[in-house]
């Protein structure tokens, strides 16, 4: 993986930007399942998403959000380049978030760093993590944002946590 400011990929969208409803990829039925009505009057401040073929610390594929000018739709492929980490974690244990923005769209794509992305969009963005769950009762823990080399490290080590797990199941077949 090159650490360049040309380095992209794809992210899934689960959840498009301004939605209530929580859809996640049933990696089994190969299609996106709606899974709940988030419990709180919030709605998700930006596309939401994964990338395939990584496998995050919480046993899903990383977080991805994904800065958008108009939200898109479950199952959109999006190609974006991270700008930022977010770290927090959920009832499962660490949950990071990259946060990217779409090479494809020219409000965003000139944006290559946190810094670089509005204060209070990021704000947004950390409160709405902080308090989404609030009302199912699970507990969440903020802990920060970091820079674009951090959002390159974890997707590496994503990466590199996919291709084992695979081998490994590979092996036991």
């Amino acid at each position: 993986m090159s650490q360049n400011d040309n380095f992209t990929f794809d992210v899934v969208v689960e959840i498009p930007k301004g939605s209530r409803n929580k859809y996640e990829y049933d990696y089994e039925k190969k299609m996106i399942r709606y899974d709940r009505m988030i419990f709180s009057s919030m709605h998700y401040p930006s596309d939401y998403g994964f990338v395939p073929e990584t496998l995050a610390l919480d046993g899903d594929a990383l977080d991805a959000l994904v800065l958008v000018s108009e939200p898109t739709f479950p199952g959109c492929l999006i190609e974006v380049k991270p700008v930022g980490l977010f770290r927090m974690y959920d009832e499962k244990g660490p949950d990071a978030k990259l946060l990217c923005v779409p090479v494809s769209d020219p409000i965003w794509n000139k944006i290559n760093s946190l810094e670089e992305v509005n204060p209070h969009l990021i704000m947004e963005i950390e409160h709405f993590f902080q308090v989404y769950k609030d009302l199912e009762k699970k507990k969440v823990g903020i802990e920060g944002w970091e820079n674009r080399e951090a959002a390159l490290q974890i997707i590496k080590e994503s990466q590199e946590r996919y291709i084992s797990e695979k081998k490994t199941k590979e092996l036991a077949q």
